[in-house]
Parts: C-alpha cells; sequence; structure tokens
C-alpha cells in the first residue's frame, strides 16, 4: 500500500512539473530550437540500423538526406534562416551523400549510384561558388584590384 502511494505520489509531481514547465513555456522553446533533431535522429536512426544489419544499404539514401538537411535546419535555427541564402546548395548535397553511400556500402557497388552522385557533387560544387562569388564577389574583385595596383607600384621589372 505505501509502495503504491508513494509511486502515485511521484506520478502526481511529475505531471505537476511538467504541466508548469509547458505553462512558462519551456517545451514550446525546447520544440522552437529544436526541431531539426525530429529530422537528424531518423536519419542517424537509418545508418544505425543499416549498421546493425537490419536494413539494406538502399536505406542510407534517405538516411544520408535527412541528415544532411538536418544539420543545415540546425544551423539556421541556431544562428538565423538569412544563412540559408548561402546554404540552400546543401540540399542537393544531401541526396549526393546518399546516393554515395549507398554504392559504397552496397556489395554490388551500383555505378549508377556513383555516377549520379558525382554529377550532384559537382552541380553542388558550381552552385557554391556561384553563391560565394555572388556574395563576396565583389570583395574578391576588389582584394584583387588593390593586390594588382599595389603589386604595380613597387614592382621594378614591370614598367607600366
Amino acid at each position: 500500500m505505501i509502495r503504491n502511494q508513494y509511486s502515485a505520489g511521484i506520478v502526481i509531481l511529475l505531471a505537476g512539473i511538467a504541466i508548469l514547465l509547458g505553462r512558462m513555456g519551456v517545451f514550446s522553446f525546447i520544440g522552437s530550437v529544436f526541431w531539426p533533431l525530429f529530422i537528424l535522429v531518423p536519419g542517424i536512426l537509418l545508418h544505425v540500423l543499416y549498421f546493425g544489419r537490419l536494413l539494406p544499404a538502399a536505406a542510407l539514401v534517405p538516411g544520408g538526406i535527412l541528415s544532411v538537411y538536418a544539420l543545415v535546419f540546425l544551423f539556421c535555427n541556431w544562428f538565423g534562416w538569412g544563412y540559408m541564402n548561402y546554404l540552400w546548395p546543401f540540399f542537393i548535397l544531401g541526396l549526393a551523400v546518399g546516393l554515395y553511400e549507398y554504392y559504397t556500402f552496397d556489395s554490388s557497388h551500383p555505378r549508377s549510384a556513383f555516377t549520379i552522385a558525382a554529377a550532384l557533387a559537382g552541380v553542388w560544387a558550381l552552385c557554391m561558388i556561384f553563391v560565394l562569388l555572388w556574395s563576396w564577389g565583389i570583395y574578391l574583385i576588389a582584394f584583387a584590384l588593390v593586390a594588382l595596383g599595389g603589386w604595380m607600384m613597387v614592382s621594378k621589372k614591370a614598367r607600366w
């Protein structure tokens, strides 16, 4: 009888604490900050289940996609969604990562998966170059002009 009363007291105490924390907004804050974990956990779980030999290698494709996407979402959620202007090519990379993992860990090593992964990685690289040039390109051009002008001023070999 005393043991049941003690257990019931713990349950009621925990329910009261949960209600108070909910009313104070703790759960909504945690949910708004860490919601990408609901994407990351299934991605990691797919990897764990594959390496535990419970799922086929094809499960690594969505596992890689979910893991990369969740990391992008976590970064943007913590540091600001304005960074999505620069990080959107990682959505292409997520698919490339998933396909590359599938190619690497499948026993038949499907060549088409590697080809598509390599092509997507190339598209990702080009997109990142364009994003960086678009955002920081004017600074690179300005730095190059300053360096060229300084070199022209101090160089004794080159007479312009």
